[in-house]
């Protein structure tokens, strides 16, 4: 479903993936280790679409993504791949039961039951009409994990999506993370530095020096 191919990016002098090579089935799921700036969160935004490499190429669902321009990657990241990164990247304007809806209404998959299930299952229940600065960075993470659930892609990218999380809270929202994306049959890349939960996922691999082990 995936397929990353001698993949390179450098910013300026500084190599920070070299020669990746990288190949993820549907329903499969993938720990990706390594220190911080090792360039994980660099292959997750490629991967998405979101930069672009300098060498190799990356293919979902046998789209080329390197070879589609700006409109044809955004549709492929509405479509095709749901986000989850640090930042929670929620619209401000909008409350807690939109934000969750808002990628899987633009991709034409909005299931307001589904919207819900995970706004229950995920401790969200009784904050539909708050909006993001009225929620805890915990909170917040939440709502981003939802979001991305909800509009059911074929590809789940999480970077450290636990982070921002105690260690309890964090293990639950994995544990959920994993029943539902087995449940919908979806492929998950998770960045994380925890040997505990990388363990937990189907494959495990380590970025070290721009090269995946």
């Amino acid at each position: 479903m995936l397929h990353v191919e001698n993949l390179s990016k450098s910013h300026g002098a500084l190599r920070i993936l070299d020669g990746v090579d990288l190949a993820l089935g549907q329903g499969e799921t993938l720990a990706l280790t390594g220190e911080s700036g090792s360039g994980k969160s660099t292959l997750l935004h490629l991967i998405a679409g979101l930069d672009a490499p300098d060498t190799g190429r990356i293919v979902l669902g046998g789209q080329d993504i390197a070879a589609l321009d700006d409109a044809g990657r955004a549709a492929l990241r509405r479509d095709r791949v749901g986000l989850v990164f640090q930042q929670f990247n929620l619209v401000q304007s909008l409350p807690v039961a939109q934000n969750v809806s808002l990628q899987a209404r633009l991709a034409g998959r909005h299931d307001a039951a589904r919207n819900r299930r995970l706004i229950e299952r995920l401790g969200l229940s009784g904050l539909e009409d708050r909006y993001p600065e009225q929620l805890s960075g915990g909170q917040q993470q939440r709502v981003a994990i939802a979001r991305a659930l909800a509009a059911a892609p074929p590809l789940l990218l999480a970077d450290e999506p636990t982070g921002n999380l105690d260690e309890a809270t964090g293990d639950a929202v994995l544990d959920l993370m994993l029943d539902l994306v087995a449940e919908a049959g979806m492929a998950l890349i998770l960045v994380t530095h925890s040997p505990r939960l990388a363990a937990r996922l189907g494959q495990v691999r380590l970025l070290r020096a721009g090269r995946l082990a």
